[in-house]
């Protein structure tokens, strides 16, 4: 792992950006690594675009800003894939992951980059299907734990059953467990 691992999420308000961002934060905390997360946004209502960062370190993080040269990339909503320019300042060997049943090919012409590797979830059917709602952030965070191995799965159920009440964890990590093994790579 590079000494600093940055990682920038887009979404819409209410979609669970930030909560996918600051569990994957927590998750490094319990593997012992050092981070940070924090949103941006101001008086945004809800299903306005937002941003979140994680900053993931094996040594003090010392930086403190957004991220705007993300080695990761995570797209919860496709339909800002046209109006926000989430691919800004990736490099040649990041990662970009995009919710969408369409393979990553078709989703890569839509982006216009040939940079970074990209990978395609379905995440919204997997949430609809096992909770009942469209809300994509931990099927997004079973993508990110696929693409990166920054986090280990044990470690997010640890996560998830300090963060949220017992039937809710384990449905996230169902959702967790199958986007992780339905994620499509380039």
């Amino acid at each position: 792992m590079k000494d600093i691992i940055e990682v920038r999420w887009h979404g819409r308000g209410g979609q669970g950006s930030w909560t996918a961002s600051e569990v994957l934060a927590r998750t490094a905390i319990y593997e012992g690594k050092y981070i940070q997360s924090f949103p941006e946004f101001g008086p945004e209502r809800m299903g306005a675009p937002v941003t979140a960062f994680t900053r993931i370190s094996t040594k003090p993080i010392r930086i403190h800003c957004a991220v705007y040269e993300p080695d990761v990339v995570v797209v919860l909503d496709p339909t800002l894939l046209k109006a926000v320019p989430v691919t800004s300042g990736i490099n040649d060997d990041g990662v970009i992951i995009i919710n969408s049943a369409d393979e990553p090919a078709k989703v890569r012409e839509t982006l216009k980059t040939e940079k970074g590797k990209l990978w395609t979830i379905p995440a919204t059917q997997i949430a609809l299907k096992i909770l009942g709602m469209p809300i994509t952030n931990t099927a997004m965070l079973g993508t990110v734990a696929r693409a990166t191995n920054l986090v280990a799965l044990d470690s997010i159920a640890v996560t998830l059953k300090e963060r949220f009440r017992p039937d809710l964890a384990e449905k996230n990590f169902a959702v967790i467990k199958e986007s992780y093994n339905e994620a499509k790579q380039e």
